[in-house]
């Protein structure tokens, strides 16, 4: 059998004492869509900084497949194949989608390469099908400063993907989004799942619900229930932490 994607055990990070994750265990299988839900302070945006190497655990086991993260750094962690993505999209507003996209594009970045750089055909054909994929084909020379909120979120993933991550953090990614985008972000996140595997954390139910798998309930920075989102609503200790509020 293939090593998970994610292993993360035993895992804890103490601030002064304060416990942002305790006794953390989590895992991801390749090609899986996890969502992350809990209230605010339960340990989601920590766990992701550890995953990336931008927080050092305390103590525990963080693994992608078969390489030990807590003895990497930041850069290392992504290039192995690691994008994340947080709430506020971060695209160059001056550039057009395309050359966003072309930015983005995975290639050596040394000077002499980047003076050598020509667009390719097999570059152009990864940009197109990233276009398509994130649904912004008639966009596609226009400015990103001119998108629309949701549209400027697609395109940062679009920018993610261009790395070719195996695995991507998505977080919070329907924030101030209309009804209609919300849904065609919960169809994007489907869709690259399977290819890669795609952890999301989100607090909007209904857009956890569409995107239709497994939900990981954090609490106090510890797994509090996990399972289907029907199961983890009816879940008592859910309800009175976290739904009930």
């Amino acid at each position: 059998m293939s090593a998970p994607t994610l292993y993360l055990d035993g895992v804890s990070v103490v601030f002064d004492g304060f416990r942002a994750l305790n006794n953390l265990s989590l895992i991801v299988e390749p090609g899986e869509l996890r969502a992350i839900i809990g209230p605010n302070g339960a340990g989601k945006t920590t766990m992701m900084d550890v995953i990336t190497g931008k927080t050092r655990p305390t103590q525990g086991t963080v693994k992608f497949g078969e390489r030990d993260l807590t003895r990497m750094d930041e850069a290392a962690i992504a290039n192995l194949g690691i994008g994340r993505k947080f709430q506020k999209p971060t695209v160059f507003d001056a550039l057009t989608v395309f050359e966003n996209l072309e930015l983005a594009l995975k290639a050596p970045r040394d000077p002499f390469s980047c003076l050598r750089w020509v667009l390719n055909g097999e570059a152009r054909r990864r940009i197109d099908e990233t276009v398509q994929e994130i649904g912004l084909t008639e966009r596609v020379q226009e400015r990103a400063g001119l998108l629309s909120h949701g549209q400027r979120q697609w395109l940062e993933i679009g920018m993610l993907l261009m790395q070719d991550p195996d695995l991507l953090l998505v977080d919070e990614p329907v924030a101030g989004m209309t009804d209609a985008e919300t849904e065609h972000t919960a169809a994007l996140l489907r869709r690259i799942a399977g290819r890669r595997s795609v952890v999301v954390v989100e607090h909007d139910l209904e857009f956890v619900r569409a995107l239709g798998r497994r939900v990981t309930v954090l609490h106090e920075g510890s797994v509090l229930s996990e399972g289907a989102l029907d199961h983890v609503q009816n879940d008592p200790r859910v309800i009175e932490v976290y739904l009930g509020r």
